[in-house]
């Protein structure tokens, strides 16, 4: 079995951002980067179905020469080898759906694992391009994957409950929180993953039209919020939001 898994590389979600006087992008200079916290479970989800069934884990990330950081990381977690497709340009969603399903064509995984989106633009949406682009059958937001022969059973989280999804390999399968709690790794794992393949590789040698479909125009900081006032009693609560904000 191969597993394939995506890994994209993002500002640390304790960091405070503040935006680039470009205005459309994030200033990163001095910002602890990581890898995104929804791909490091489909990581660790990739290994355990590795451990259980044998086989292969590939780690695929598409951007700077930064991001073999995050793929050593997931290979001294116990990833065998890694894919670093090399850009400095900003993809929009539909490039990177490209992009995934031009490796996956070229891999031929059982399984694709991607987080179900990123922390810095929160898309959620290109495990399901991928999908579509490779017409496979797709599972998003899998709190629990079980495989047996030729087939992946998920269940998954959706409005009001869980669902419970049978996909035929190869598939799409997209990782929730819940899923399961992503290993450390170990000092021997961090030595090893310095010597495991990494095989880097241009974005124009893929042969791919990425002209973007979705541009970023500007980025703004929220509005300052405003300080919380404690109230003695709940008599004068009601009387603020009736008198003064008058939402009751």
């Amino acid at each position: 079995m191969k597993i394939l898994v995506t890994v994209k590389r993002v500002p640390d979600y304790a960091a405070k951002l503040t935006i680039d006087p470009s205005g459309n992008k994030i200033k990163t200079e001095g910002v602890n980067m990581i890898a995104n916290p929804f791909d490091e479970i489909a990581v660790e989800e990739a290994l355990r179905l590795i451990e259980k069934h044998g086989g292969e884990t590939c780690v695929l990330s598409i951007g700077t020469d930064d991001c073999t950081a995050q793929i050593r990381a997931a290979m001294a977690m116990g990833a065998d080898r890694g894919i670093l497709v090399k850009t400095t340009e900003s993809l929009d969603c539909v490039s990177i759906s490209k992009v995934i399903a031009k490796i996956f064509g070229e891999e031929k995984p059982d399984i694709l694992l991607m987080g179900k989106q990123a922390i810095d633009d929160d898309s959620h949406q290109v495990g399901q391009m991928v999908a579509e682009r490779l017409n496979l059958g797709q599972a998003t937001q899998a709190n629990k994957v079980v495989l047996e022969g030729e087939w992946a059973t998920v269940i998954r989280e959706a409005d009001g409950g869980l669902e419970t999804l049978s996909l035929k390999m190869p598939c799409v399968i997209t990782t929730d929180l819940r899923l399961n709690e992503p290993r450390y790794a170990s000092l021997p794992g961090i030595m090893k993953a310095k010597k495991k393949p990494l095989d880097e590789r241009e974005l124009s040698s893929l042969g791919l039209s990425l002209t973007p479909s979705v541009t970023l125009q500007k980025l703004e900081m929220p509005p300052n919020k405003q300080a919380g006032q404690i109230l003695p009693d709940v008599q004068t609560l009601v009387s603020k939001l009736r008198d003064v904000e008058k939402v009751i």
